[in-house]
């Protein structure tokens, strides 16, 4: 069954051997064995009679078998995320779940990483004030940096040259159509210790009142995007930013029914303005910060006016004694 890009061509109801609620077909069709039983999945629910410690693919070898898999008597949809080039694939996601401190080699004076910090989404379903969510266990003056709406190469690449400089980790909230178009700078932001969290397919504008099936549409076109451009949907995230920060009855359904986190913001810095110098930029984001202590900081990593930015708001976060905390998700067991 190939892959469909119109939400419409998901309208109907269809059932494809594919594991764990995939809901949209890859190239070729696969069974998944549990235990020596096989399933079918629909797009609406997984409703699984038995569960294994083992997940093992039975259609050529596209993929290694999968272990540790925890499974209860109903898995719900796109709890894994499969992309076009694997078979299948379940969403086992490592994590640390202890603090650690980074040294940054060559810099003694940079801002670094204090420490990571692992979320399980059972435990913080939504999280930010500016979506009305659970608080981050942090500290004061703990600061976790995330960038929305990429990757843009021309604009990412140099974000992430920076982060590397001052040894800082971020997570990344990438557009589905965009790290189709750009795979190899989504590669990067993974592969240099960053986490991707996801954040739609092609950022409509007024997410809040789309109608249900294109919020799924949505959601998840834009995981299989970005889990195609990893090569390997274990590396995304289940964190989800909505665009805008919309809120709607329907989205916090859907996003619940995938077990994703709601990853909302305490604070913004107003970088989506074209008017905006680094120089304000910088200001609004080390006052609202100051205001608040600690907390999420929104920024975005398709515009100049960030980039030019960026080295002096890392060293004035550094200069008045912040830390940058790097989330991640909980281990695989989580879901």
């Amino acid at each position: 069954m190939p892959l469909r890009d119109s939400p419409h061509d998901l309208l109907g109801t269809r059932r494809c051997p594919l594991a764990l609620g995939v809901l949209m077909g890859l190239a070729g069709d696969a069974e998944v064995q549990l235990r020596g039983q096989f399933f079918n999945f629909s797009r609406k629910q997984i409703g699984l009679s038995r569960c294994s410690s083992e997940v093992r693919l039975t259609r050529e070898s596209t993929a290694p078998a999968l272990e540790d898999f925890a499974c209860g008597a109903t898995m719900r949809k796109a709890i894994t995320f499969s992309a076009v080039s694997l078979t299948v694939a379940v969403a086992v996601v490592s994590g640390c779940t202890s603090a650690r401190s980074q040294t940054c080699p060559g810099n003694l004076d940079a801002l670094g990483t204090s420490r990571v910090l692992a979320l399980d989404p059972h435990e913080y379903p939504t999280i930010g004030a500016m979506d009305h969510g659970m608080p981050l266990p942090l500290s004061d003056k703990e600061v976790v940096l995330t960038f929305d709406d990429g990757p843009v190469p021309r604009y990412s690449n140099q974000i992430l040259d920076i982060l590397a400089a001052q040894c800082v980790k971020a997570t990344f909230f990438l557009v589905g159509e965009m790290a189709r178009a750009h795979p190899s700078t989504v590669r990067r932001i993974f592969t240099e210790g960053h986490t991707i969290g996801t954040h739609s397919e092609d950022h409509p504008l007024r997410f809040g009142k789309l109608p249900p099936l294109l919020v799924e549409w949505e959601i998840d076109k834009g995981v299989l995007d970005v889990a195609a451009a990893l090569g390997d949907p274990r590396e995304v995230a289940p964190f989800f930013r909505v665009p805008g920060l919309a809120r709607s009855d329907v989205i916090e359904s859907e996003l619940a029914a995938r077990v994703l986190i709601n990853f909302g913001s305490d604070t913004v810095a107003d970088d989506w303005h074209h008017r905006i110098s680094p120089k304000k930029l910088i200001a609004l984001a080390m006052q609202r910060l100051q205001a608040r202590g600690k907390g999420i900081l929104l920024l975005h990593d398709i515009h100049p006016a960030t980039v030019a930015a960026l080295p002096d708001l890392l060293k004035e976060l550094n200069e008045r004694g912040f830390h940058i905390v790097h989330v991640v998700p909980a281990s695989a067991n989580h879901f």
